[in-house]
């Protein structure tokens, strides 16, 4: 899937978490339910890390294309050091390390153990990236072109602060779901393992497929395409995506924060 699609879908699943945990009665702080669905809108963008020519290759100008080529080239050489012989021939590493399960619960985890180490400047750098992407995923036409990157930048900047802000306070939510003291922000990784997932079921759908479960083969392949049939996939950037997923991602976003907010 294109960008807008993927980081709409991040904001409606850490949406749709959100009215889950209201209905089981531990509902959510709000500024959790703002910061998650933000930090997930944007780490759903983050798998495709490994595509030179994706929405955050240009998201922090020369040091996500450089960062992107070094991924591609790793995602790559894991690729042809772990395949199996039904495996098909690549020439490049999109769509196989980053786009697996275990990507996703490593960068989660690290990005927790970073908040919980790295005091006030590490949650405020987690922030800032994802609010960045979340921008960029967003508000992918009006974000667009090299002309706009600062101005995103202090967007991003300007929110991570306030955000941090307001979770900081006492009952803002910076120790939500883990309450130990040292512990908080620890849920920080959660939005972004969701994002990553999230991202990977999308393209999942597509054409090509997802090769989710790596490193657990599946018959004689460990890079298994993971797809519905193949009626049922569709083209990044088809009608389907921008006509139908789309609008979807939006109604449950909407249901779904509502839900949490106890609107409804």
């Amino acid at each position: 899937m294109m960008g807008p699609a993927h980081s709409l879908s991040g904001a409606a699943a850490w949406l749709g978490v959100g009215a889950a945990t209201a209905a089981a009665g531990h509902p959510m702080p709000w500024p959790v339910l703002l910061a998650g669905a933000l930090i997930c809108a944007g780490a759903a963008l983050a798998p495709d890390l490994d595509h030179k020519a994706a929405t955050i290759s240009r998201s922090f100008g020369p040091v996500s294309r450089w960062l992107c080529e070094i991924v591609d080239k790793l995602s790559y050489a894991v690729y042809k050091a772990t395949k199996k012989r039904a495996d098909p021939r690549r020439s490049g590493g999109h769509r196989t390390l980053t786009h697996t399960w275990l990507w996703a619960v490593m960068i989660g985890a690290g990005t927790s153990a970073l908040a919980i180490t790295g005091g006030r400047w590490a949650v405020l750098a987690i922030l800032f990236v994802h609010m960045v992407l979340a921008i960029e995923g967003l508000l992918w036409r009006a974000a667009r072109g090299s002309s706009s990157d600062v101005l995103v930048w202090l967007l991003a900047g300007t929110s991570a602060w306030i955000i941090a802000g307001i979770l900081d306070k006492t009952d803002g939510g910076a120790d939500w779901l883990f309450t130990a003291p040292g512990q908080e922000y620890l849920w920080l990784g959660l939005p972004i393992v969701l994002g990553a997932l999230v991202h990977d079921i999308g393209d999942a759908l597509t054409v090509s497929g997802c090769p989710i479960l790596w490193p657990i083969p599946v018959g004689r392949k460990r890079w298994y395409p993971i797809g519905p049939p193949k009626v049922m996939r569709f083209r990044a950037g088809s009608w389907v995506e921008l006509r139908v997923l789309m609008p979807v991602f939006m109604l449950l976003g909407g249901v779904g924060g509502a839900a949490a907010l106890n609107f409804i």
